[in-house]
C-alpha cells in the first residue's frame, strides 16, 4: 500500500450560517441574533465559555448586517470615529487599563449615538465584568445578555464534526462516537483533542484510529 501523503495545509475556520450548528444549548441565543433589530438600547453581550461559538455568531451576525469585528485588545488603538453603525467587539471582558475602557466607552456612545448596533462576545455576563469605568460599567450593564449553554450531545458532535473539518480531518461516525463517550464534556476538550488527533495524524502518517484516540485522552487526562 502506497504511504499516504498528508499535507500540512494552513486551516481555514469555517464561519458562516451553514457551518452553525443549532440546538437547544444555543438556539435562544440564536434567535436573539436573528432579533438584532430589538436589541435593548441598541447592544448584547454574547456569553459562552471558551470555544463555545460566541466568535462564529459574531461573524454570522457581522455578515448579515456588514458590521466591523475588531479584538478587544485592539480597542485602546481605536477612535469613536472608526466604527460604523454596526460593530463587533471580541473578548470585551478582557480589556486591561484604563485607556481600553475609555475606548470602549467611546465606540459604544459613537455606535448607539447614531442609532446603529454594537455586539460584544465575553466569557461571562456584564455584572461579572472586571470594569473599573464607571460610565463605561453603567452602560454596558444596560445591554441584553445573550447566554450558549454548556453543550448537548448533538451540539458537541456537530462542533468536533466542524473543527475537524476545518483542518481537512477524516474522523469517521464510529470514531466520533468513540471519543464523544469517553472525553471531558466541553467545547473547549473538543477543540483540544482535535488538535491532538490532527498534530498526531501529522507526525505519524497515520489516519486517526480508536487507539489513537484513547492514547491522546490519557495523555490530557494525565
Amino acid at each position: 500500500m502506497a504511504e499516504q501523503l498528508i499535507l500540512d495545509l494552513p486551516i481555514r475556520t469555517a464561519l458562516g450560517r451553514d457551518d452553525f450548528f443549532v440546538s437547544s444549548a444555543n438556539a435562544v441565543a440564536v434567535a436573539g441574533i436573528d432579533g438584532w433589530q430589538d436589541w435593548p438600547h441598541g447592544k448584547m453581550v454574547l456569553a459562552g465559555p471558551e470555544a463555545s461559538g460566541k466568535t462564529h455568531l459574531a461573524h454570522v451576525w457581522a455578515a448579515m448586517t456588514g458590521a466591523e469585528v475588531i479584538e478587544g485588545a485592539s480597542v485602546a488603538g481605536l477612535t469613536p470615529e472608526a466604527p460604523g453603525p454596526m460593530l463587533v467587539v471580541e473578548d470585551a471582558d478582557r480589556l486591561e487599563g484604563e485607556a481600553a475602557e475609555t475606548a470602549l466607552f467611546h465606540l459604544h456612545n459613537a455606535v448607539v449615538g447614531q442609532g446603529g448596533r454594537l455586539l460584544l462576545t465575553a466569557r461571562l455576563a456584564p455584572a461579572r465584568w472586571p470594569v473599573t469605568l464607571p460610565d463605561l460599567k453603567s452602560r454596558i450593564q444596560q445591554a441584553g445578555v445573550l447566554q450558549l449553554d454548556a453543550p448537548d450531545d448533538a451540539l458537541l458532535a456537530a462542533v468536533m464534526v466542524k473543527l475537524a473539518a476545518d483542518r481537512q480531518l477524516a474522523l469517521g461516525p464510529d470514531l466520533m462516537s468513540y471519543a464523544l463517550l469517553r472525553m471531558e464534556r466541553s467545547f473547549a476538550a473538543a477543540r483540544r483533542l482535535i488538535e491532538a488527533i490532527d498534530a498526531r495524524a501529522l507526525r505519524d502518517k497515520t489516519r486517526p484510529t480508536k487507539p489513537m484516540i484513547a492514547t491522546l485522552l490519557a495523555e490530557m487526562a494525565d
